[in-house]
């Protein structure tokens, strides 16, 4: 199945739906006989920034020792040009002369898909927010790689806006608690097993991660609040992102955190620091037990990973933060307080002490990109093993993948981008739009079992088959990859365009030079879906 195959994904500029179309000519991210982008920029530096999509022989793996390079790309394989695709003029492969959210031409670019993986890294998540000035539009774009042990599902959820009854009850993973009056729809991206997510977003343009820390405050040995617990809660309660951290510090500080966050009888346990993104600003939520700080964030660009990163600049705190650093002797009481300081371990354990390096690679990646940051980049980013921000070891490897884009303007949607599959270096990134109707994708939902190993008593005594369709035959994609390069590399090219047509109908989409009606939208994410899988088999 060629480029030319995919099924329409968004109408045309006429607002016609139809997904019987099986050319992308004239669909979202194009005009009628026009490739190119306009000229307003909504995402992507401008036009005079030249492109810097790296070329097909960057994304092979490097030659054996003691064999010669190989080619670009196959000898046997056409080039790779889609007449009239999106992010292409008829006729040509290349993209055009603006700079698709990558680098400035100083700045080499990140390779955006990968044959085969480098040499295992510890485990660890990474997660990103760009704010103006960083980014190339007056947008926040936020990013996340969720890394979890190898075998583990991840699925992508959908649960619509609703209203509960007084006295009505929420059973999260592990804990019931009490239910709000009204909780928001949100996208969830999370392990199948669970309740919660490692990563989503709102309805109201929130989005959230978490990552796993460990600090000089015991971990506990009860079930309480996964830190994904506490990332639906605050998503689903939480109309800004200032919102939805004050719903997590509430419930952190009510029910504490703790629980197996692994689907296995030998207990994995951490606790959490947070990202959380709205348009307007970002939050950096980390904790200790039921200690906190918080930072806000109104420009640039930060990045997380495994680490208690906040010093001395507290935006928000825990009322007893001090005084519990100062009993427990982590704290004098005297000059300037600060918490990464007071409550990180003097010795911490292997996976924080590697993820330092990923940290620093992470800051130095969007300090390159500062300016010119985009969703592409985040997805270049995230998609990067020689820092190790994609993982892909023997233990842990990158699970699934998010990035958003969140318009400042709020009469723009926010597109909301996610894998669905691991290893984001051998995944698609497809979008998802906030708006009524959406159509169920069972595709990139689990199974249930009516005996759930995860939900019975005691837990994880046997395993189940969490896989979801996409997900089957993502895994058998990887296998062809790993050992048939030719096909591998013909498949990646075409999985790499249809990405492009999502990343082009987003910025199309963001000009406003298109209004697709709301029935495209609400079948965006399973057209985008459904049109990878065609692939697949």
């Amino acid at each position: 199945m060629g480029v030319s195959d995919v099924p329409q994904v968004l109408g045309t500029t006429s607002g016609h739906h139809s997904r019987s179309v099986p050319s992308p000519k004239g669909t979202l991210g194009t005009h009628p006989g026009q490739g190119h982008l306009q000229d307003r920029d909504k995402g992507v530096p401008a036009s005079s920034v030249p492109p810097t999509l790296p070329a097909m022989g960057s994304l092979m793996p490097p030659p054996a020792p003691g064999t010669s390079s190989s080619p670009s790309r196959p000898s046997s394989l056409p080039p790779c040009t889609p007449k009239g695709a999106l992010g292409t003029h008829p006729g040509r492969g290349h993209i055009q002369g603006r700079d698709r959210g990558l680098t400035p031409p100083s700045v080499p670019a990140l390779p955006q898909f990968r044959m085969a993986g480098e040499a295992p890294v510890p485990s660890s998540c990474d997660c990103f927010v760009a704010l103006p000035p960083h980014t190339a539009s007056p947008a926040v774009i936020f990013g996340k790689n969720a890394d979890r042990p190898r075998d583990e599902v991840q699925e992508i959820v959908y649960v619509p806006a609703a209203t509960h009854r007084p006295g009505d009850k929420v059973q999260c993973t592990y804990l019931q608690i009490e239910q709000v009056e009204h909780t928001h729809a949100v996208v969830l991206s999370r392990p199948a097993w669970l309740w919660g997510a490692e990563m989503g977003a709102n309805d109201r343009g929130v989005c959230v991660g978490n990552e796993g820390v460990w600090s000089r405050e015991p971990l506990g040995e009860g079930e309480a609040l996964l830190g994904m617990d506490l990332v639906r809660l605050g998503l689903e309660r939480g109309s800004s992102a200032r919102e939805a951290l004050e719903v997590i510090t509430a419930l952190l500080e009510r029910h504490g955190q703790g629980g197996n966050c692994k689907e296995q009888p030998v207990p994995f346990v951490y606790h959490n620091t947070f990202l959380l993104a709205d348009r307007t600003e970002a939050w950096l939520l980390e904790t200790a037990g039921r200690y906190w700080a918080a930072q806000q964030i109104r420009e640039g660009s930060r990045n997380i990973s495994n680490q208690l990163s906040i010093g001395s600049d507290i935006t928000a705190e825990h009322p007893g933060l001090r005084q519990r650093a100062r009993s427990q002797g982590w704290w004098s009481g005297d000059g300037e307080f600060s918490f990464a300081r007071a409550f990180s371990l003097e010795e911490q354990p292997p996976r924080m002490e590697a993820a330092k390096a990923r940290l620093q690679a992470g800051m130095e990646l969007l300090r390159q990109h500062a300016g010119h940051i985009t969703a592409e980049t985040l997805m270049s980013i995230l998609r990067d093993k020689a820092s190790g921000i994609c993982v892909d070891s023997e233990g842990f490897r990158t699970a699934g993948s998010m990035v958003s884009v969140l318009p400042r303007d709020p009469a723009l949607p926010c597109v909301h981008f996610f894998t669905a599959t691991p290893d984001p270096s051998r995944s698609v990134f497809k979008p998802f739009v906030f708006v009524d109707g959406i159509k169920p994708v069972p595709q990139v939902r689990s199974p249930t079992f009516p005996q759930d190993p995860a939900k019975q008593i005691p837990r994880f005594q046997s395993s189940v088959d969490r896989r979801h369709e996409l997900y089957r035959r993502h895994q058998a994609a990887l296998e062809l990859m790993e050992h048939d390069r030719e096909r591998g590399q013909q498949l990646l090219e075409t999985l790499q365009e249809l990405e492009q047509q999502g990343l082009q109908g987003m910025r199309e989409l963001l000009e406003g030079t298109v209004s697709p009606c709301p029935e495209e939208l609400a079948d965006l994410f399973f057209d985008c879906v459904e049109a990878e899988m065609k692939f697949y088999t």
